[in-house]
């Protein structure tokens, strides 16, 4: 038996391996530093220069965050296929933990070229470093493993806790007038460094013999010719990437929290109480907090459903994520009827927004990681996980450019029912309903061509 068979040997009492505790804390600091400047960086670039920040307009701001969120997202499909072939994932994610890192060190010298170089570098670490690290994840389980997707679920939480922690720390030092936007920059990177530390510290006690260079490298002279592959394993992954593309309408809804969002935060909310004044990055923890109080309640209840023989599929599951991203985006609609006189209104409903999409979260993107691992064959899981990555990015880039027509929509451009930034709050209402109607109807179709490994 290989130490990585070892590894994912299921323990008499269904323990987690140890290992996925490690991957959790390397995981945590990647998106602290993640996170932290995201929470940000739009508000970054659309500050005056004599707020220190680059003068842009709003949508120009949100633009540039969904090139740079594309960049981020979908360089993994590079990442996994240099795993899979040369590098294996325990040194992609090292190599790219130190680029992510002199990133934001770089960001945090006040010139124009570093920001630019600084945002490609984290883009380009981000690449290497994400899709390994959940690669990472799936490899300590065996197929059939029934403490995948536990597993998957305590990853998330690690990412969630990391996210919490950034958007608090990196966006007090960025919005704070003492501190400024580069010192915001710089903390991100310290987060980095602290998790490449740990797992470099830890790695091989706690994962032994998981994700080491591929056989295939090591020996490539000896290696026979690579196998066709069957009918189920194709028709598995069209079953994935079908999925796959329904979950990029979730993350158009979902990623206005750094664009439209943001600056909804920014602009039109009370955010003075008793003498301190908010900063609008802190309302994107929101997400973080809630996820790391409902998971467990997810979890259980997955778990509950499934001794009843009644737990939903993963369309299934993921079709309704797409309807409570929808849902949250009805308390957005009053919020932008109720600002349209020009009041600041409650942050309450930001906070009842924020609440709905991360349930519509846990519906998806942990359900969306270990998906990929049952689906994906061994021998192209990475670059899989990387193509999950790249609908995140599609995605992400598709966000942003919507945000960036925020004002348009809201003059009345494209339609005029509610007027003002309500209509275009309605537009992330409608969209991911239809998308959730469709993907309900695909279910049956999906689950034949999954063969039975949706568990």
């Amino acid at each position: 038996m290989t130490d990585a068979a070892a590894v994912s040997a299921p323990a008499p009492k269904q323990h987690q391996p140890r290992g996925i505790y490690l991957l959790f804390g390397v995981e945590m600091w990647e998106r602290f530093s993640f996170y932290g400047m995201r929470g940000f960086l739009v508000l970054f670039v659309a500050a005056t220069l004599a707020k220190g920040g680059m003068g842009w307009t709003k949508a120009s701001a949100s633009r540039l965050m969904s090139f740079y969120a594309f960049a981020c997202y979908s360089f993994p499909v590079l990442g996994g296929w240099l795993a899979d072939r040369f590098l294996g994932t325990h040194r992609a994610l090292v190599i790219g933990g130190f680029i992510i890192a002199a990133g934001h060190f770089t960001l945090a010298i006040p010139s124009v070229p570093c920001f630019f170089l600084g945002l490609s570098l984290v883009a380009i670490g981000t690449g290497l470093f994400k899709t390994n690290a959940s690669t990472m994840v799936g490899q300590l389980y065996r197929p059939g493993d029934q403490r995948r997707d536990g597993g998957f679920t305590i990853f998330y939480m690690g990412i969630n806790v990391g996210a919490f922690f950034g958007q608090i720390i990196c966006g007090y030092f960025a919005t704070n007038s003492d501190w400024g936007w580069h010192w915001g920059f710089g903390s991100a990177g310290v987060g980095m460094v602290l998790g490449l530390i740990t797992y470099l510290a830890l790695r091989r006690h706690y994962l032994p013999g998981i994700g080491d260079v591929p056989n295939r490298v090591v020996a490539a002279a000896e290696r026979p010719p690579a196998e066709p592959m069957t009918r189920e394993e194709r028709d598995r992954l069209t079953a994935l990437l079908v999925v796959m593309a329904f979950s990029i309408t979730f993350w158009i809804a979902f990623e206005q929290a750094s664009t439209s969002l943001n600056f909804f935060a920014d602009n039109h909310t009370r955010r003075t109480f008793a003498g301190f004044e908010i900063p609008a990055p802190w309302f994107q923890s929101i997400n973080p907090l809630v996820l790391f109080v409902s998971a467990p309640v997810f979890a259980a209840l997955w778990t509950a459903m499934g001794r009843r023989g009644r737990e939903p599929s993963t369309p299934a599951k993921m079709a309704w994520g797409l309807v409570l991203v929808a849902l949250g985006y009805v308390f957005m609609v009053f919020a932008g009827l109720a600002s349209a006189s020009g009041a600041l209104v409650s942050p309450l409903w930001l906070v009842a927004a924020y609440t709905l999409h991360t349930w519509g979260e846990l519906c998806l993107s942990p359900i969306g990681l270990s998906f990929v691992t049952k689906l994906a064959p061994v021998k192209v899981v990475a670059l899989m996980m990387g193509v999950w990555f790249l609908a995140t990015g599609l995605g992400e880039f598709l966000a942003g450019q919507l945000a960036a027509l925020t004002d348009w929509i809201a003059q009345g451009s494209l339609f005029h029912l509610f007027g003002g930034q309500a209509d275009f709050f309605l537009v992330l209402l409608v969209l991911p309903l239809a998308v959730a109607l469709a993907l309900a109807v695909m279910t049956p179709w999906l689950k034949r061509r999954m063969h039975g490994r949706d568990v």
